[in-house]
């Protein structure tokens, strides 16, 4: 039951995570199409959530619970080589945040709508599109998360197809 439980927060965490992610890859679009002002005004005062709420929510996946559970099913062969890769992802996902995003938010932060510096829109590409790249990390480790439930779900040969073993239902 722990690992059942620890799988079920670490896969709701990492989604809380490649959701935020995943908002960014939305917004791309329109956002690089704003000038450096209406950038600046939106970079400095729309994400405070993603980066105190979704930071601390990103930690505890990266952290805590991706490597816990990794540990947890470290003898379950083939659930743990999709655990350890969904995990490896996840902190992938975080060191591209740490090398190539971070930096970006730092500076924008300094910026003001009044004094956009002339190069922002190398700025604005590399933290764009290392939201980009996080993304799908997170998508990919958050797949393998999941594929490491299905490889570890039973089957059974049944009129010669397979299906999932479910002790508790039965046909009538």
């Amino acid at each position: 039951m722990l690992v059942r439980s620890w799988r079920f927060i670490t896969i709701i965490l990492a989604a809380l995570t490649m959701g935020t992610a995943y908002c960014h890859v939305l917004e791309l679009p329109a956002k690089m199409g704003y000038d450096g002002t209406l950038y600046t005004r939106l970079n400095t005062s729309l994400y405070w959530g993603f980066g105190h709420i979704g930071g601390l929510i990103e930690g505890a996946t990266v952290f805590l619970a991706a490597p816990v559970l990794t540990f947890l099913v470290r003898k379950q062969r083939p659930t743990f080589g999709w655990t350890l890769a969904g995990t490896i992802c996840l902190a992938f996902a975080f060191i591209v945040f740490l090398v190539f995003t971070e930096p970006m938010n730092r500076e924008i932060f300094q910026w003001s709508i009044e004094s956009v510096p002339a190069g922002w829109t190398q700025v604005r590409n590399q933290w764009e599109y290392s939201h980009a790249a996080r993304f799908l990390l997170q998508l990919i480790g958050l797949c393998a998360l999941q594929i490491s439930i299905l490889v570890e779900t039973p089957i059974e040969r049944s009129r010669d197809r397979l299906i999932p073993k479910v002790a508790h239902l039965t046909r009538h």
